[in-house]
C-alpha cells in the first residue's frame, strides 16, 4: 500500500500527499536548475529529512532516558556536486536549548547518528554533523 501520492503540476513543480494524514508538500526545481525556487526542492527535502529523522530519533531516545530536548533546533546545509548532479554533502548543526551531562550528550549523539535516514543515504554522501557541545 502506498504511503505517498505525488503529482506533477507542471512548471517543474510537484505536490506530494501523505495518504494517512492528507498533509501536502509542494516542491519546485531550484533556480540553478531551471526552476522558480518558490518551495523546497526535492534535494532540499532529502537534507531536511536527515535533520528531521535525527531530531525524531533523539526525541524518542530522550523520552526513554528522561532527557529534555524541547527547543532543540538544527541548521541544515545542502552542498551539490555535478557530473552527475547530486547532493555531495549535508551539514547538520545542532543548537540545544538545554545543558547536558557527558553521558546524556553521548546518548543523544548515538541516537542522531543511528537514525534510519542516516543509514539509508549512500556512503559516498558526506554527512557532517556538529553537535555544538
Amino acid at each position: 500500500m502506498a504511503t505517498i501520492q505525488t503529482a506533477y503540476l507542471g512548471e517543474l513543480r510537484t505536490e506530494a500527499t501523505h495518504l494517512q494524514s492528507g498533509t501536502k508538500i509542494i516542491t519546485d526545481a531550484p533556480v540553478d536548475n531551471q526552476g522558480k525556487g518558490e518551495a523546497f526542492s526535492p534535494t532540499d527535502l532529502l537534507a531536511a529529512s536527515l535533520a528531521s529523522c535525527m531530531l525524531t530519533i533523539m526525541g524518542i531516545t530522550a523520552r526513554t532516558h528522561g532527557i529534555n530536548i524541547d527547543g532543540t533546533q538544527c541548521s541544515t546545509t545542502k552542498i551539490m556536486a555535478a557530473d552527475p548532479r547530486r547532493v555531495a554533502e549535508i551539514k547538520v548543526d545542532f543548537q540545544f536549548a538545554h545543558e547536558y551531562t557527558d553521558k546524556e550528550k553521548k546518548i543523544l549523539e548515538h541516537a542522531a547518528l543511528t537514525c534510519p535516514v542516516f543509514f539509508s543515504l549512500h556512503p559516498d554522501l558526506k554527512k557532517t554533523v556538529d553537535f555544538g557541545w
